[in-house]
């Protein structure tokens, strides 16, 4: 391969890295915005429960959308920073209409699912192209969210 294909594939890389990431700090976002949905408005006997484990997931994204942010800042990208961004490439949709206490939590088991798979194809980018710091990140943001799954899956009586 000549120099110009080499740089060229790399380039291609580091923007498949930098888009994945984008990604990741859309969804985050949005499920920001969905915890503090659920936070707001869980009803039932589970109340007091899930009313704190909301605001505790909703302050671990917080930590997770920042560290993606900054990461992407560190590797010369631009994290995206409005909310018509996020929603455009967020692979996380909007909390919509009233739902029971169960269905936020299996609407989360189904959020943090589709985030391990975003955060695969970070990690998987970053891997191609060398960077180990930012495939820890990912790897790192995968186990928390997979022991979240296990947890929620337990709550359901999966």
């Amino acid at each position: 391969m000549t120099t110009q294909t080499n740089q060229t594939n790399q380039s291609q890389g580091v923007q498949k890295l930098h888009d994945a990431l984008n990604r990741q700090i859309a969804g985050w976002s949005v499920l920001y915005t969905k915890l503090h949905n659920f936070h707001w408005y869980v009803k039932g006997t589970h109340f007091f429960t899930l009313h704190e484990k909301f605001e505790e997931f909703y302050n671990e994204v917080t930590e997770h959308m920042d560290v993606v942010a900054e990461r992407l800042l560190a590797i010369g990208g631009s994290p995206v920073a409005t909310l018509k961004e996020h929603l455009s490439l967020s692979p996380i949709q909007e909390a919509e209409g009233s739902k029971t206490a169960e269905q936020m939590v299996q609407a989360l088991v189904e959020d943090f699912t589709t985030m391990v798979e975003v955060l695969e194809e970070g990690k998987e980018a970053a891997e191609e192209l060398g960077d180990d710091s930012t495939a820890d990140v990912m790897i790192g943001n995968q186990e928390t969210l997979q022991k979240h799954i296990w947890m929620l899956n337990s709550f359901l009586g999966k």
